[in-house]
């Protein structure tokens, strides 16, 4: 029998349960999947780009610095435009663009990260809830056939064992894909911050607010 047919049947004798735990794992892989594609593509060696972005707006080429950040996708050139297309107005317009625009990135951020903590919390609960599914039929035949069947009350508490170990092995891969993508997230925030202090600097140093 192959390692395949053996997790099939291992599935299947795991329950009822085994399905919404085959969900989450599905929902989850797909999330995995969207969320590396998505940070990859919004990838920027921020420290390059703000210096390009600074040196255009020293030299008060705005449409320059604003063209440049069309050419990247992300929350940091994002933020940048935001604020760049208000150039010349108050500071605590440019502040409040840019605040406002960076709302709306760390929402694309931490977009569908929800379902890896529900999967990671709850997979291991619907495993649980098999156990005690599992024992309960155990008990039944255990009551139907007394002690002179072992194999008939063994198969309720495989069932249980099999549901535990499918919850935790969804789970933990999971919660760990989660604190990833938080930490990526974080780290976007802080570059976010970075980048947006800089422009701000640079912006007042050249006087382009009121």
């Amino acid at each position: 029998m192959t390692i395949i047919n053996q997790i099939i049947a291992l599935y299947l004798k795991g329950g009822i349960m085994m399905w919404p735990i085959l969900l989450l794992l599905l929902i989850g892989v797909a999330v995995i999947i969207e969320r590396l594609w998505y940070m990859h593509r919004i990838k920027l060696d921020t420290a390059e780009f703000m210096r390009d972005i600074r040196q255009a707006v020293l030299k008060k080429n705005i449409k320059q610095a604003v063209e440049m950040c069309e050419q990247y996708r992300g929350p940091i050139a994002t933020l940048l435009k935001a604020g760049l297309l208000r150039y010349g107005r108050p500071t605590e317009e440019i502040e409040h663009a840019i605040e406002n625009a960076a709302i709306h990135e760390v929402g694309q951020l931490e977009k569908r990260l929800a379902w890896l903590a529900t999967g990671a919390n709850i997979s291991p609960m619907f495993g649980f809830l098999g156990t005690v599914t599992g024992m309960i039929k155990s008990f039944d035949k255990l009551a139907a056939v007394g002690l002179g069947n072992p194999a008939a009350v063994a198969k309720g508490i495989s069932e249980a064992l099999i549901t535990t170990a499918a919850g935790l092995i969804v789970a933990i891969p999971l919660q760990i894909a989660y604190n990833y993508f938080i930490q990526r997230v974080s780290a976007f925030v802080r570059d976010m911050e970075i980048s947006s202090g800089m422009l701000m600097e640079t912006v007042r140093e050249v006087g382009g607010e009121r």
